[in-house]
C-alpha cells in the first residue's frame, strides 16, 4: 500500500481537540497506526516498510540501559527526519534560556523569593520566544540537573517546530489550553493538566484561546517516574492508567520554509526543510509524549495527628541514584480533607535540604492568606526558611481546637522540590514582578512564649511526680 504524494497539505486523523483519542497507561510499550497496516510485523526495521514508510528510532536512554529503565520508540514516517538542511544559530539569539548554570549567568541567593503573575506580553510572541529561564542548576552538557522556565505566549507557532535536546519538558499551563502537535500525535492540555514532552522530540504550540501562560521544569540525564508507593500500598496519588498518550497522527506534503528549532546547550539552532515533521503515519514504543488530569490525583493525608510531608503528594519524580533523593519531584496540592485533631493543619514551619520552586494555577494556597497568586511563583531554597504567613498562623491558633473537619477546595497549588541548590537567572532577580517585601509577611509573626504559663505547667508536673513518689514510699 502507497500513500499517494500530495501537491497540497493533506492530513490523517483529528484536526479539533473534540476529535482526539487517547491511549492510557504509564511506561506501557504502545502502538499506534494512522493507516491501517502501516506498523510492520514481527521486527522493526524491515527491508521495505509498508506504505513505503521509513523506520527511525528515538531513544530516550542509551541502549544498554536494563530492560525496566529503557526507553526507546520506533517511528515510520514518509521522510526522515535527517532531510534537512544544516543547524545554524538561531538570529536573533534567545538570550533568556539558560541549561549551565554557573557564576557566570546566574546567582546564589538563601533570600526566600516570590514573584508576582507576569503580564502577557505586548508583541506577538509564540512559546519558543516566550520561554524564559527563572533558576536551575547542573548543565545539560553534563546530563545532570534541571531547570526550572516560566512561558508567556499570545500566538501559534507558524511553519515551525521545536526539538529540545537539553532533557524532558514538564509544561503545566496556568492560562489558556495548549494545542500541542507531536511526532506520535496530538495532544489538548487545559490548565489544571500538565504535558511531558521528552528529549529529541519534535512539538509546535498553538494557542486556542489566545493567550497562554505557565510554568515548565527541565531535567537533564534522566526521566520522570512514578513515585513508589512504600507503606501506602499498591494503590494511590497518581494511577497509571489516567496518563494518556497521542494517537498517530501525520501531515503529508510540501511545507516550503519549514523550520525546525533545535534547543541544545541552552542555545537556539534553526534548520530548514521543506515538509512537516509531523509525517509519521505508524509508530510503537514507551518513549513517547504523554499528559495527566491532575484532577485525577488520588491525595493521602493525615488522619488523626500532625501534618504529613509534602512528598505524599508527588506526581511524578525524576530520581537520583542515591536511594529516596529526587532530582526533581512534581508535588501538587490538590483539593482535599483535613481532619487532623489537635493540629496546626497548614503547612509548618520549615528548613529544606531540598529547594522548592513554587507555582499557583488556580486558587489560593493554605498557608498563605495573600500576595501569592494564581500565575505566580516562589522559591525556597536549601535550608531557607519557610512556612505560613502572619494572618494564616493567627487566624489558625485563634481558631484553637473547635475545628472541626474542613475540605480545601477550588485550589491547585504545586512545586518542583529538588536536591540541587538553585542559581537564579539575573532577569529574574531584576523583574518588575518580583515580590521586594515578600519577607514583610512574616514580620508580624510575634512571640507567644509566656514564662508563667510554663512555670505553671512544671509546677504541676513536680506535683503530680511528688504525689505519686510519696504514695509509693507508703
Amino acid at each position: 500500500m502507497e500513500i499517494e504524494s500530495q501537491s497540497s497539505m493533506k492530513t490523517n486523523g483529528p484536526d479539533s481537540p473534540g476529535e482526539l483519542e487517547y491511549l492510557s497507561g504509564f511506561g506501557n510499550d504502545f502502538s499506534s497506526e494512522a493507516v491501517a497496516g502501516a506498523l510492520p510485523r514481527g521486527q522493526n526495521n524491515p527491508i521495505r516498510c509498508p506504505c513505503g514508510l521509513y523506520a527511525e528510532q528515538i531513544s530516550g536512554t542509551s541502549f544498554t540501559t536494563p530492560r525496566k529503565l529503557n526507553q526507546r520508540s520506533w517511528l515510520y514516517r514518509i521522510k526522515p527526519s535527517v532531510t534537512h538542511e544544516p543547524f545554524k544559530p538561531r538570529s536573533p539569539s534567545h538570550k533568556r534560556l539558560v541549561s549551565e548554570f554557573n557564576q557566570s549567568n546566574s546567582f546564589a541567593t538563601p533570600t526566600q523569593l516570590r514573584w508576582r503573575p507576569v503580564e502577557v506580553p505586548d508583541s506577538p510572541t509564540d512559546f519558543i520566544d516566550g520561554l524564559y529561564t527563572i533558576c536551575g542548576a547542573g548543565s545539560s552538557f553534563l546530563r545532570h540537573g534541571y531547570a526550572i522556565h516560566m512561558y508567556a505566549a499570545n500566538k501559534s507557532m507558524e511553519n515551525c517546530a521545536y526539538c529540545n535536546a537539553d532533557g524532558d519538558f514538564l509544561i503545566v499551563p496556568q492560562k489558556g489550553r495548549l494545542w500541542i502537535t507531536t511526532e506520535c500525535g496530538k495532544l489538548q492540555v487545559s490548565p489544571g493538566e500538565v504535558v511531558i514532552l521528552p528529549q529529541g522530540f519534535r512539538f509546535d504550540i498553538s494557542l486556542p484561546d489566545g493567550p497562554s501562560l505557565g510554568y515548565v521544569a527541565e531535567i537533564f540525564g534522566t526521566h520522570f517516574q512514578l513515585p513508589d508507593l512504600g507503606p501506602i500500598g499498591a494503590n494511590g496519588l497518581a494511577a497509571s492508567r489516567d496518563f494518556l498518550v497521542p494517537t498517530a497522527w501525520y501531515e503529508h506534503g510540501p511545507r516550503p520554509g519549514y523550520t525546525i528549532v533545535q534547543k541544545f546547550g541552552g542555545e537556539l539552532f534553526t534548520a530548514a526543510q521543506d515538509f512537516s515533521p509531523f509525517n509519521v503515519v505508524s509508530w510503537h514504543g514507551n518513549y513517547v509524549p504523554y499528559k495527566y488530569d491532575l484532577s485525577k490525583f488520588c491525595p493521602f493525608n493525615t488522619v488523626l495527628t500532625d501534618h504529613a510531608d509534602p512528598s505524599v503528594n508527588t506526581v511524578l519524580t525524576a530520581p537520583t541514584d542515591k536511594p529516596g533523593v529526587a532530582l526533581l519531584d512534581f508535588v501538587i496540592f490538590p483539593p482535599r480533607w483535613l481532619v487532623a485533631e489537635h493540629t496546626f493543619r497548614p503547612p509548618y514551619y520549615h528548613r529544606n535540604c531540598m529547594s522548592e520552586f513554587m507555582g499557583l494555577i488556580y486558587g489560593s494556597y493554605e498557608a498563605k492568606s495573600e500576595g501569592f497568586l494564581p500565575g505566580g511563583a516562589s522559591l525556597h531554597s536549601c535550608m531557607t526558611p519557610h512556612g505560613p504567613d502572619t494572618k494564616t498562623f493567627e487566624a489558625t491558633v485563634a481558631q484553637g481546637e473547635n475545628a472541626g473537619p474542613f475540605r480545601i477546595t477550588d485550589t491547585m497549588a504545586f512545586m518542583f522540590e529538588s536536591c540541587l541548590i538553585p542559581r537564579v537567572c539575573p532577569w529574574a532577580l531584576e523583574s518588575p514582578y518580583l515580590d521586594h517585601n515578600y519577607y514583610q509577611c512574616w514580620i508580624g509573626l510575634r512571640s507567644h512564649f509566656s514564662h508563667e504559663e510554663t512555670k505553671c505547667k512544671t509546677n504541676e508536673l513536680q506535683d503530680v511526680d511528688g504525689a505519686e513518689l510519696e504514695g509509693s514510699h507508703a
